[in-house]
């Protein structure tokens, strides 16, 4: 034999309820969102480092910054510049191929992009930080405090150990003199 079994149930407590899980989906959602949005909004200066950076010593005019700079965000980001107390002018340079297929360095449009979970070298003959108008002489054994600012306005410093290299001059762009700087940057 079976029984029935009567429940009242009134509409507005349907509608609370209904309600309350609507808000509940709600709170759930927008935490999610947040969550994944901050991952996606961090500073580039909290997603990026750089190993293995060293610095060419000089003993006067212009020397150069390199390493690996790594990118462990889901975004590409982008240095816009760099700083330091060891020279008055910095520039990000990159190497190129001029009209008459000369490598040439110049200052790089943009700055450096780091891609989304990649890395960028900055190597002798390639992408660097180049010092100019250095403050004092850069001795083997120093280190130069560097603080890079990225297109999102954070910034990150790093210190790196001044080396002693000897390789290829360079040439740069921008001089009418052909600005041959002497500036050793080729292999080791």
């Amino acid at each position: 034999m079976r029984k029935a079994i009567t429940v009242n149930i009134d509409i507005r407590t349907i509608s609370r309820f209904g309600v309350l899980l609507g808000a509940s989906a709600l709170v759930l959602a927008g935490c999610a969102s947040t969550e994944a949005s901050s991952a996606e909004a961090a500073p580039a200066a909290d997603v990026v480092t750089i190993s293995d950076g060293w610095v060419k010593a000089a003993d006067e005019g212009m020397s150069a910054a390199f390493g690996e700079l790594e990118n462990t965000g889901p975004e590409d980001v982008t240095v816009v510049s760099a700083t330091t107390e060891a020279s008055s002018m910095l520039e990000l340079h990159e190497t190129v191929e001029n009209e008459a297929g000369e490598m040439i360095m110049r200052e790089i449009e943009g700055g450096f992009v780091i891609p989304a979970g990649g890395s960028l070298d900055l190597e002798p003959g390639g992408d660097h930080i180049m010092l100019m108008d250095l403050a004092d002489p850069l001795q083997a054994g120093d280190e130069v405090t560097f603080t890079l600012t990225f297109s999102d306005d954070s910034t990150y410093e790093f210190t790196a150990p001044v080396k002693d290299y000897s390789g290829a001059n360079e040439n740069y762009e921008g001089d009418e003199s052909d600005m041959d700087m002497d500036m050793d940057m080729g292999e080791e």
